[in-house]
């Protein structure tokens, strides 16, 4: 059994060369077609490179630009050359010059000669088919395209919304059921011969110049009228992207190409040299007789795509920025968020680091300066604590800082002073765990000197700034992890409710707590309280402030427990 090879080239002569007289020298005919606006000295250059081998021809040269006629006229004529030449040619085979042979000829032989009737060509309807891009699977077939997709985009767009709006609908040839399918294939002597002879190729022909990616329809349909036996796939590993666009193989690829079991892979870069040398060389009798499988590399394609079009949660760069709400998962991973902690416990980022066993930051929203861990003025991915730099886009700022400690959960704290303009960004984050304890703002005001208006004023800028973000935390669609308290009702028994926050960081944490962070002295907070109520404002977010000197002045016995062991 013996099979030709028709080339398709357009760039890289060299390497197409290269590929041709390897398959020459293993005894296969191969028949160049060569794209009519390569540059001429590259032409003379493959052709002197080739001319050595009696079993390469150059066929006529077309116009071949992508998705036009051009290339199924430069396949029918090298086609047509080879059947003509090599009259004990069986089979021929449809490669690109970017194409590479992965397994010996001996090996293709031998396959093509257990299946001897067989048609190797993708062949699916445009019902079945679920790879087309752009919108036109049945519609390339019943709209005209007589533009450039690539040179003449608007003019493209606008001819095709004009047929939509009026009702153009081609014809198409009786007897014809449109399908589709890879360019690349591999088909018999017999078939080829009917659809080149075939009485009504010329209206065929004529109906196909309008068709858009004509080359991945014309013979896959016309395969169909004259084929007696078709494996609707093809012998060619060839990949595509989210987008349409092929996979290019590189010199990493190297083990994922052998592993496919195909017999030619594209589509290769130029400069892979290492595969070049790998699969050129020559190698001794074929002993394999495995059928080509790339299913064994798909789940790696299916990943790679899946990576491109959604990316890797938390991770926002300059090349795949994606627009809100369409992001493969806001942050990197989990992360705790604190307010009002610091001010209502003495030193709680230590002690919080301490009891959880993870890195704590202080106020990463301080109006002065980032708080990182350690008092450092630089984190990991060279964050730095600027302030200005931070301010300046704060959620990239925290995306940047979670995604740069992936793998390792980071607790911070915030309080009213904070700029809390990223809150709404972490109440729609299903990572974020938020607890807030809110009215912890009067601790540190009951204590301030000076001009009470001013203190006053203060307290309502605070008060203000946490109504704003129990907005954003209290709205719909929120995915964090939020739990509110007020100040009133948190001291009531702070041990439940830090138990129920480290529970939920830590479930499988054998021991309950027994150890507490120490409480700031509260004498004074509820008279200051009711100092701001008599001036005129009114403190909501406190919770009953009455309590608090009331649970201040109950006896120890009869106080909720502080310490849980």
């Amino acid at each position: 059994m013996s099979v030709g090879f028709v080339m398709l080239c357009h760039t890289a002569l060299g390497r197409a060369a290269q590929v041709a007289r390897h398959w020459a020298a293993s005894g296969a005919p191969v028949v160049i077609h060569v794209d009519a606006r390569a540059p001429r000295t590259d032409i003379e250059a493959m052709r002197a490179s080739c001319a050595d081998q009696p079993n390469i021809s150059f066929a006529p040269r077309f116009r071949c630009e992508w998705g036009t006629f051009g290339l199924v006229r430069a396949t029918q004529a090298a086609t047509a050359q080879m059947l003509a030449r090599h009259p004990d040619v069986q089979h021929v085979f449809l490669a690109s010059g970017s194409c590479l042979p992965l397994r010996p000829l001996e090996e293709l032989r031998d396959y093509l000669a257990r299946h001897p009737q067989t048609d190797f060509i993708e062949s699916v309807t445009t019902a079945d088919v679920g790879w087309t891009k752009g919108g036109l699977d049945a519609e390339r077939f019943t709209l005209r395209f007589p533009f450039s997709w690539r040179r003449q985009r608007r003019l493209f767009d606008a001819y095709t919304r004009l047929q939509r709006r009026i009702g153009v609908r081609r014809r198409i040839p009786l007897g014809l059921v449109p399908h589709l399918g890879s360019q690349w294939w591999c088909l018999t002597r017999a078939t080829l011969t009917r659809i080149l002879e075939d009485p009504n190729r010329a209206i065929y022909d004529r109906y196909f110049r309008r068709v858009w990616i004509p080359d991945e329809s014309y013979f896959q349909t016309l395969a169909r009228l004259h084929s007696t036996r078709i494996e609707s796939r093809p012998l060619t590993l060839s990949k595509f992207d989210h987008a349409g666009k092929p996979h290019v193989f590189y010199d990493d690829h190297l083990q994922l190409l052998r592993r496919s079991d195909c017999f030619v892979a594209r589509k290769i870069w130029p400069g892979a040299t290492q595969l070049y040398d790998a699969f050129l060389s020559p190698l001794g009798q074929a002993t394999r007789a495995v059928e080509p499988n790339p299913g064994k590399i798909d789940q790696l394609f299916t990943k790679a795509a899946e990576r491109r079009a959604r990316g890797r949660p938390g991770l926002y760069m300059q090349s795949r920025l994606p627009r809100a709400g369409a992001e493969n998962g806001r942050t990197a991973g989990p992360y705790s968020v604190f307010h009002g902690f610091s001010t209502l416990f003495e030193d709680f980022d230590s002690w919080l680091a301490k009891m959880l066993g993870l890195r704590v930051h202080g106020h990463l929203f301080a109006p002065e300066r980032a708080e990182f861990a350690g008092g450092d003025g630089i984190f990991d991915g060279a964050l730095s604590d600027s302030a200005a730099l931070r301010d300046f886009n704060p959620r990239s700022f925290l995306t940047n800082l979670l995604w740069n400690s992936r793998g390792e959960r980071q607790c911070f704290l915030t309080g009213p002073r904070d700029s809390l303009g990223c809150t709404g960004f972490m109440a729609q984050d299903a990572n974020a765990q938020i607890s807030v304890v809110t009215g912890t703002w009067a601790i540190p005001l009951s204590r301030a000197t000076g001009d009470f208006s001013a203190i006053r004023a203060e307290a309502a800028r605070c008060q203000k700034a946490e109504t704003e973000m129990l907005g954003h935390l209290q709205s719909g669609g929120v995915k964090a992890s939020v739990r509110v308290w007020p100040l009133a009702g948190f001291i009531e028994n702070p041990m439940e409710a830090i138990q129920a926050i480290f529970d939920e960081i830590n479930p499988r944490a054998p021991h309950r707590l027994a150890e507490v962070p120490r409480m700031v002295d509260l004498g004074g907070v509820s008279a200051f309280l009711q100092q701001l109520r008599n001036q005129g404002m009114l403190p909501t977010l406190v919770g009953d402030y009455a309590a608090i000197d009331a649970m201040l002045a109950a006896p120890h016995e009869h106080m909720r427990p502080y310490l849980v062991r």
